[in-house]
């Protein structure tokens, strides 16, 4: 095909500006009389490398499929019968990868950068796409900051032909961020995701890349048995549950990292909640024979056979809002019965245990009662004492006191910004202020955006549990 110029027009897009000319692709500014703003066009450069060509049939597959902020959105596409290229919206925004020249970055930079990532990343797996190259040149930040997700050549949709396994047998994706499972040849896991955002993180934490830049394959399968230095031996006072969560990312087994992205931002966002093992204390890389035997736990391992949706159902996150201002014991056994259930059919789950201590509204509140307890600290201790039964370890149960006039506008707001996927939720029975004001559970019912459970004790003589439940 003739070489392109500015001025040149492509299906009625006119060429304005090259604005990058990569090993695969080259991208354009173009405008179009029916666009109101200038759009980026995306041609791929067809020479003796066929991935290129496969993996730009790839990103024209799954690219138009996808929704929402944390992706470009698509505009239009060209064949290969004639010119082929993708035309998307322009970002108005940085790359990270204009952020590698400043690590070290602080502790809550790096929880920040990698929140916002792992919500991109979550978006992106629930739409049942693994992206398989995430990189820091692969990730844009809109200018309120939310992460975009770019060059989808390589991902893999559950639902569409996996053209690059089906025609390549080598590891595809970028030397320093491709998980053990891709080096295996295993494109099916979505925590291969997370194995990259690890890296991208523990670079920009420490300045340094876990595994190096290998460029062979023989390289590359060095991290089936290697584990990363930890960040302590780089920097002495180096936050312990961040390195538990940089390290945790970075496990060779995928089901010893994060079950989903979701859990991940949890973790960034909830630092004090992050149960510490001892990867968060260890300041020296593992020994000859602790490789050896990771090395032949990952050769056994078989590869999953769940769909990105079914892993994303095995680990939701799960919020218990439990009402410990009247002490009713009926509803609080009722509670965990449910969430038991709940935990039951998602053995991946992580559980959000939270109680509302209601402030006032305008008068200011002391934060000792009248025998000289911390109202916080006695409710924090009582959610904990409520969830005892339910026999969870410390890395899948976490507890939030939140102070708040209103409990229903509090629980709304933790469920959105903590990506929770099921509240279950007690209601105290009819009362006339009740049917008066409306309930705190028929509000969070009404407004959540995710599965709702509501529990109800039918009868003070039985105690017998009715959960109703409701989807979004």
């Amino acid at each position: 095909m003739a070489s392109l110029a500015p001025g040149q027009v492509v299906d009625g897009y006119t060429l304005e500006e090259l604005l990058h000319r990569g090993g695969m692709a080259t991208v354009w500014k173009v405008r179009r009389d029916d666009l109101a703003e200038a759009a980026i066009m995306k041609i791929p450069l067809l020479g003796d490398d066929p991935t290129a060509i496969v993996g730009f049939e790839v990103e024209q597959m799954i690219l138009p499929l996808l929704r929402g902020p944390h992706v470009p959105r698509w505009i239009a596409s060209g064949g290969f019968e004639s010119q082929p290229y993708i035309v998307m919206e322009t970002l108005q925004g940085e790359s990270l990868r204009a952020r590698l020249d400043g690590p070290p970055l602080s502790p809550a930079e790096v929880a920040q950068i990698g929140t916002r990532i792992a919500e991109a990343l979550h978006e992106l797996h629930q739409q049942q796409v693994i992206h398989h190259d995430l990189k820091p040149s692969n990730i844009m930040f809109r200018a309120d900051g939310t992460a975009v997700l770019i060059d989808f050549g390589l991902a893999r949709h559950d639902r569409l032909p996996d053209l690059l396994a089906e025609e390549f047998r080598l590891p595809m994706g970028t030397g320093p961020y491709i998980s053990p499972e891709q080096v295996l040849h295993n494109r099916t896991d979505p925590r291969s995701d997370l194995f990259a955002l690890g890296v991208i993180l523990y670079y920009l934490a420490t300045g340094n890349r876990p595994f190096g830049a290998p460029a062979s394959v023989r390289g590359l399968r060095k991290r089936l048995f290697e584990a990363p230095v930890p960040p302590r031996a780089h920097l002495r006072d180096f936050p312990p549950w961040l390195q538990e969560v940089l390290l945790r990312c970075l496990e060779v087994d995928p089901e010893r990292r994060y079950a989903t992205a979701a859990q991940l931002a949890f973790d960034l966002t909830h630092p004090e909640a992050v149960a510490l093992t001892e990867r968060a204390q260890a300041t020296r890389a593992s020994s000859t024979w602790t490789r050896f035997k990771r090395l032949a736990r990952r050769l056994a391992a078989h590869p999953t056979t769940l769909t990105t949706r079914q892993q994303l159902h095995r680990a939701p996150i799960v919020m218990a809002a439990v009402d410990l201002s009247q002490e009713w014991e009926p509803l609080a056994d009722a509670l965990r019965v449910a969430v038991r259930g709940v935990l039951h059919a998602a053995p991946e789950a992580r559980l959000a245990c939270v109680s509302i201590l209601r402030t006032n509204r305008l008068a200011m509140d002391t934060p000792v009662d009248r025998e000289g307890h911390h109202r916080h600290v006695q409710r924090l201790v009582q959610l904990q004492h409520w969830a005892r039964p339910l026999g969870l370890s410390g890395g899948s149960v976490t507890f939030h006191v939140l102070e708040a006039s209103d409990a229903a506008p509090a629980i709304l707001d933790y469920a959105r910004s903590n990506r929770v996927d099921h509240i279950v939720i007690g209601s105290r029975g009819a009362s006339s202020l009740r049917r008066y004001v409306g309930s705190v559970s028929s509000q969070v019912v009404a407004e959540a955006r995710c599965t709702v459970t509501v529990v109800k004790v039918v009868g003070d003589a039985d105690a017998r549990p009715a959960a109703a439940q409701s989807s979004a």
